[in-house]
């Protein structure tokens, strides 16, 4: 357990709503559309906070627009708009996003289901993905451009299988997210997409951190061709193996199916005071507590993990300490077990006075229905009622129905 690594990656995202909204403040959606592709340039940071509902994509939006003139065309609104598509494909497809959702026919050979020991300890020798992988263990986190470059890397020139690259990306970033994260890694992969993605050493040059250009510069090594030699080894050749020599690496993490010990104080028992609507707080709905409308008792905030859902995709330290800290601000008490044992599951009323929402994690949803009437995530854009398989249809058609961020704000459509 590295918990040095797990302090500075909170340290670095604070788990605060205040911190949103500091971050929400200083966006340029221009400058953020003029350098946003470089790992140093203008990114917002926003993401583990979007990820787990610290704040919704329609309240920043509306934060954002009482400052900022900002439009569908906009780059930081495209790409915002792609957090929202991938929740759309799984609304649509739920746990299918986690196998291959196009055939597999780039390469003819059979993917290994187990990520390399040498990618796993950033010891590839190739500067560009050991400097991706050392920087996610440190902080959590990873510039999108970092995030493709590692997957294209594992599965079309280590011949790994996508999802074996995405269970471990997914368990180290503390913005990870099923739908995000694993469909991000079909797109590179050409399972939800029509072609690989492929990336090279000048493409690194171009966009590395000029502070730290030297650890991520990756001339002389499998990545230093044209476009044309990458695509014929993803296509043709088998895996290119780590570069010749020794490289020093660096400890994985442990990820974790439960939390570790310690991360979150004892608190009152987990039981809601008689007559009162409970809301169940799962790890994707950890905004601030909604004031009631007319002044009401407000609803008792139950933190639940659901630790079966979390056996199969376990997390690190690092985000389970973000999240458990986040949880025991804005809740009443936390629960730690299976929400489907009646006997260890804390006595809450009848479902009709029990709220939660939708949680994007294989394996909740069905126990949060178990006690609680379970309703959509909130979204900002409109939710097509039949699968977009591209994202240019979904925001196309989202284009269309709309005047204006402020009009979808306002509930307003064509």
């Amino acid at each position: 357990m590295n918990t040095a690594s797990a302090t500075a990656a909170n340290d670095l995202f604070p788990a605060t709503h205040a911190e949103a909204l500091r971050r929400l403040d200083i966006v340029d959606p221009a400058e953020y559309a003029r350098s946003r592709n470089a790992l140093d340039g203008a990114t917002t940071g926003l993401s583990p906070y979007l990820t787990h509902g610290v704040i919704t994509l329609r309240e920043a939006v509306a934060r954002l627009l009482q400052r900022r003139r900002l439009g569908f065309d906009d780059k930081l609104c495209f790409e915002l708009a792609w957090r929202e598509f991938f929740q759309h494909v799984w609304n649509h497809e739920g746990e299918r996003v986690l196998q291959d959702l196009r055939p597999a026919g780039l390469w003819p050979g059979r993917y290994t289901p187990a990520l390399p020991a040498d990618i796993r300890e950033g010891r590839s020798g190739v500067p560009a993905i050991d400097a991706a992988v050392r920087q996610l263990y440190a902080t959590g986190y990873l510039h999108n451009h970092a995030r493709m470059w590692l997957a294209s890397y594992v599965v079309h020139l280590r011949k790994v299988h996508w999802r074996a690259g995405a269970d471990w990306l997914y368990g180290h970033l503390l913005d990870g997210d099923v739908p995000s994260n694993h469909l991000s890694w079909q797109w590179v992969a050409g399972t939800f997409s029509t072609k690989p993605y492929l990336f090279n050493a000048e493409n690194v040059a171009r966009y590395a951190p000029l502070p730290a250009f030297k650890a991520w510069q990756s001339r002389g090594t499998v990545i230093d061709q044209p476009y044309e030699a990458l695509d014929l080894l993803a296509r043709e050749a088998g895996d290119c193996g780590a570069e010749p020599g020794v490289h020093a690496g660096v400890a994985e993490p442990a990820l974790c199916a439960a939390p570790p010990a310690g991360l979150i104080a004892p608190r009152a028992p987990a039981v809601p005071p008689p007559r009162r609507d409970v809301a169940l707080v799962h790890p994707w709905a950890l905004g601030e507590p909604p004031r009631e409308p007319g002044g009401g008792p407000p609803a008792w905030r139950l933190g639940v993990i659901h630790l079966p859902a979390h056996a199969a995709l376990p997390w690190s330290e690092a985000r389970w300490r973000w999240v458990l800290q986040r949880m025991a601000a804005v809740t009443d008490a936390v629960f730690i077990g299976d929400l489907q044992d009646a006997a260890a599951c804390p006595p809450l009323p009848s479902r009709a006075a029990v709220d939660a929402t939708r949680a994007p994690l294989p394996g909740y949803d069905a126990a949060l229905a178990s006690v609680a009437t379970l309703r959509p995530a909130p979204r900002l854009l409109p939710d097509p009622p039949t699968l977009c398989r591209s994202f240019s249809a979904f925001y196309g058609g989202v284009k269309r129905q709309s005047r204006s961020l402020q009009a979808l704000l306002n509930g307003e459509l064509f």
